[in-house]
């Protein structure tokens, strides 16, 4: 029976409205009253079902639903011959809720699109050239799949044959679209465009990124912030509380009609929705614009923030930095010491050391002729390595003094050179010997300034950066981007003390960073931001919110969108309270009745809905009244 009330109360409400319908034109024909008054029962009690099975499911959990009092006040109006406010009180309190779903509905429209854009199929490609069809949950790691124009790439995979161009969107949120060929990696989700490419498996089913950002997006439209926690409690105690209010004034006023339509009337159902459809519809936005802000407490925080704290690199540069210049002092070539360092980077994930990596391959290294033997990547120094029999040992000064491997003023005035022009230099020392610097530039990623001076515009006091990186290059960086504070030379530990400092003072901290280094920090930090596309797994695990295209612009999106959805959640219980408080004083002055009362409460809960869907369409601007600082 219950089961069969949800699944038809859309029809209810139709079939109430039409007998409320008729019951009225038969009054106002004047026909015998107890056939109008018959249609009005009928609708009342075809109305009340669901409402009425929803409130003892309320009860059997022991809470105090809207819908109970709602309940009580349809019965007591029917017990008082009050068929017109019965009706219209159900009617009216089931096509709101039927008009809030359609609406909440599109609040979470960008995770419905997201939903719909999941692949279902992928082109197997056997040994033997032959292709086959196949479902996207059949898809094994190391399978090398085909995917032709217009096709939706299924796993997240290296291309190993063809070049594309292919549409991103819905993991970045940028629509122009990317050119990708053999060695770059491929999501699933996205969709090819032009061209044609082969790749290999290598993340499958739940574990593509594509599945982790709709995991990540339901989980947080479904998580409350503090409002809304607040906002429950509250209601549990406000229910309850309103029904003796009505018993109250039934004993001091002795009127059934007052007392009933007070108990409708203070319903709070535009205070309870209020909070979490905003959360939902800025969580939508975000995701819409390639940002996951993960919940509603994280938005609260994040709108909080008043210091932002960066990694250098591949968080405020590009994250793809180029070997500039090898510079020998011993008998190997430059290509030698690439060759050697590249080697001992292998096993590395830093930047830097996978740049070094790449360089000597374009340069025609086979690193495979080389044998690495054993090797340590130490965290913020660099490596230690031995390959083909020889000691190898990469990295910063700090690296260099605790293995004892002397630098000369030439060597020393050198590498500053070129640290003074925005390069990291690369100390190279071969069985003890300083053989060579390797100087590295990364680039100031385009949309920084801007984003930048936009989140100065809207509440940020204080920038700050954080680097492994040495004193002049981040200085150069610091110096282009009017950054307020900053410290070189961090290992992780040293960054998660700054943080911690930082929030001892009294700061609201968001750090962003990208790699495994930066894990601590932004899990110590208020909120944390992972850059999503050139980040690894466990900042993204780490992080709060996940920029999925690496842009900046993104991060100032997500922090406008946090303000203005806090901002937003705030208007929204302000015109709950006012509607509830001014039909209250209404209901005791004699001026609202049970129906209009009714209509207009449900009224308010459509306009704190659709305030709240205006955050689907935001999009973050530069503040005219906001201005950048350089310091």
């Amino acid at each position: 029976m219950m089961k069969a009330i949800n699944r038809y109360t859309n029809k209810l409400t139709l079939l109430s409205g039409m007998l409320i319908a008729v019951g009225f034109i038969l009054m106002v024909m004047q026909q015998q009253v107890g056939w109008s008054n018959g249609f009005l029962i009928a609708a009342t009690v075809i109305g009340v079902a669901p409402v009425a099975m929803k409130a003892w499911q309320a009860v059997r959990l022991r809470t105090f639903s809207i819908e109970l009092l709602v309940t009580f006040a349809v019965v007591g109006a029917l017990f008082i011959r009050e068929y017109v406010e019965s009706s219209i009180v159900t009617f009216l309190f089931l096509f709101g809720a039927y008009l809030e779903n359609r609406t909440l509905q599109k609040t979470r429209s960008s995770l419905k699109q997201l939903i719909d854009m999941a692949p279902q199929e992928a082109l197997l490609l056997h040994e033997d050239g032959s292709r086959k069809l196949i479902g996207v949950e059949d898809v094994k790691v190391g399978d090398q799949i085909v995917v032709l124009p217009g096709g939706k790439i299924p796993v997240d995979g290296v291309i190993v044959k063809g070049r594309a161009s292919i549409n991103e969107a819905a993991v970045t949120g940028e629509s122009v679209p990317v050119y990708k060929s053999d060695g770059d990696r491929v999501f699933s989700g996205t969709i090819l465009d032009t061209g044609y490419i082969e790749l290999i498996a290598e993340r499958v089913g739940d574990d593509t990124t594509f599945a982790k950002i709709i995991e990540l997006i339901e989980e947080a439209q479904d998580s409350q912030s503090k409002t809304e926690r607040f906002l429950d409690r509250f209601s549990s105690y406000y229910t309850p509380a309103v029904t003796l209010l009505a018993i109250l004034v039934y004993i001091l006023k002795s009127d059934l009609h007052l007392a009933i339509t007070f108990l409708v009337i203070a319903c709070p159902g535009a205070l309870v929705i209020g909070a979490p459809v905003s959360n939902v519809a800025g969580i939508g936005n975000g995701a819409k614009n390639g940002v996951l802000i993960k919940g509603g407490e994280v938005m609260e925080r994040l709108a909080k923030v008043d210091t932002l704290v960066f990694d250098k690199t591949g968080t405020l540069t590009k994250g793809k930095p180029e070997v500039t210049d090898v510079h020998t002092f011993g008998a190997k070539t430059a290509i030698e010491v690439l060759a050697y360092v590249a080697k001992a980077e292998t096993v590395s994930e830093h930047h830097l050391g996978q740049t070094i990596v790449k360089t000597a391959v374009n340069r025609g290294v086979d690193l495979s002729s080389y044998q690495l033997t054993d090797s340590e990547a130490i965290k913020g120094h660099g490596i230690v390595a031995t390959v083909n029999k020889h000691h190898i040992v990469a990295g910063n000064r700090k690296l260099m003094d605790a293995r004892q491997i002397d630098i000369d003023a030439h060597a020393g005035q050198y590498a500053i050179s070129r640290e003074l022009l925005g390069n990291t230099a690369v100390f190279v020392a071969m069985n003890g010997v300083l053989e060579a610097i390797i100087s590295i530039a990364d680039q100031i990623r385009d949309d920084a300034h801007e984003a930048l001076a936009m989140m100065r515009a809207n509440g940020v006091k204080r920038i700050i950066m954080h680097t492994g990186d040495n004193r002049h290059t981040a200085k150069a960086v610091a110096n282009q981007l009017g950054i307020d504070e900053f410290y070189a030379e961090l290992l992780p530990s040293d960054k998660v003390a700054y943080v911690n400092k930082l929030k001892e003072e009294g700061a609201i901290v968001a750090m962003a960073g990208d790699g495994v280094n930066d894990a601590p920090a932004i899990a110590a930090a208020n909120i944390g931001i992972a850059m999503g596309e050139g980040g690894t797994d466990i900042s993204m695990e780490t992080a709060d919110v996940v920029l999925m295209a690496d842009k900046f612009s993104q991060y100032a999106h997500a922090y406008v969108l946090s303000k203005k959805a806090i901002r937003n959640m705030r208007q929204n219980i302000a015109i709950a309270l006012a509607v509830v408080v001014i039909l209250l004083v209404g209901v005791l002055g004699g001026h609202v009745h049970l129906a209009s009362g009714m209509f207009i409460h449900e009224g308010s809960v459509l306009v704190v809905i659709l305030n709240a869907m205006r955050l689907i369409s935001f999009k973050a601007s530069k503040s005219r009244r906001g201005t950048s600082h350089n310091r």
